[in-house]
């Protein structure tokens, strides 16, 4: 016990023996034990008494068994890994690889152009974003398909993404130019203006978390056919913080304008109609949970998905296939 604690005790005990001491001379009952007795004028030599205020806080912390009130540095309970401080800073980066028995975007199988065998794809992505408050965000964003089976370019696909989101409650809007590049292929690359506004449901419902999360993207080829690719979606996160589980369920369609869709492959299909409908089911596992990691030194992940594709119309370019990965990702 420190000795601030120890004079609290003497004090306290001191002054209920002065006040046992009054009540028994009114009422003409033996004084207390000569051992006890103070001075006539009942003062304590040497001795300030606490203020009103400080035996709140003396009271208080003797109930609750904080230990000493006035210590310069109180110990802190231990925070569950779920509740742990992430990174609040203005830069956010994250990164996340993963191999996939397919690469299959916006329902279309890339891997069709593998003449002889197969392998798997190794998928990049990274991103940095800037968080400013209030203002827009803005980002970059690079991704690649590395996929050793294509008989051109084992650097299938790379595109890299310039953008901003903002957060306009209850919308997120998310504006970039996005380049594809096919290394080896530059006859196909192209150009486009993405739009993407997430509704944020749970402001709505008056919930704590999102709901379904539904949004619409909007993509605008603007290079060489002028045409569009309009996606709209919804998905939900089942959070499981025992567990460090995260289950992620996705569905999502797609509706294409007057777009001829250029992919790795020479594509002649040039029409207007429903193109794919896709649903999708992720694992996230942390790591953090794992390891009892505290989460401000990042996010550290395990990530598994499935997805079905499944072509909407025979004039348009889809594929039918099941196909999905397992990889790691970084975020801070």
């Amino acid at each position: 016990m420190s000795p601030r604690i120890l004079w609290i005790i003497l004090i306290a005990l001191a002054l209920t023996r002065l006040a046992s001491a009054q009540d028994s001379s009114a009422m003409g009952v033996s004084p207390v034990p000569s051992s006890f007795v103070l001075p006539a004028d009942h003062s304590l030599p040497n001795m300030t008494l606490p203020s009103e205020e400080q035996s709140n806080i003396i009271l208080a912390a003797i109930l609750s068994d904080q230990g000493d009130p006035f210590a310069s540095n109180p110990a802190q309970p231990a925070s569950e890994w779920g509740d742990q401080q992430v990174n609040n800073g203005g830069t956010h980066f994250s990164l996340g690889f993963a191999y996939a028995n397919k690469y299959i975007y916006r329902g279309v199988d890339h891997d069709a152009v593998a003449t002889h065998g197969n392998s798997l794809n190794l998928l990049i992505d990274g991103r940095l974003e800037f968080d400013l408050g209030k203002y827009p965000h803005p980002f970059v964003e690079l991704f690649t398909n590395i996929f050793d089976a294509d008989p051109v370019s084992r650097f299938q696909e790379v595109r890299p993404t310039v953008g901003a989101d903002w957060d306009v409650k209850p919308f997120n809007l998310e504006l970039s130019n996005v380049d594809y590049i096919y290394p080896d292929r530059e006859s196909l690359n192209s150009p486009e203006v993405d739009i993407k506004i997430t509704l944020d449901d749970y402001l709505l419902l008056n919930t704590d978390k999102p709901i379904l999360s539904p949004y619409v993207l909007g993509a605008f080829e603007y290079q060489k056919y002028e045409g569009w690719y309009l996606e709209t979606g919804v998905k939900h996160d089942f959070e499981f913080e025992d567990l460090g589980l995260t289950v992620t369920p996705e569905l999502n369609v797609a509706w294409i304008s007057g777009l001829k869709q250029q992919f790795v492959f020479i594509n002649n299909l040039h029409n207007t109609g429903f193109q794919h409908f896709e649903l999708g089911l992720t694992l996230t596992y942390s790591l953090n949970h794992l390891l009892d990691v505290s989460r401000k030194y990042g996010e550290f992940d395990v990530e598994g998905y499935g997805f079905y594709d499944d072509r909407l119309s025979p004039d348009i370019t889809a594929s039918n296939a099941f196909w999905g990965g397992i990889g790691l990702s970084f975020k801070y």
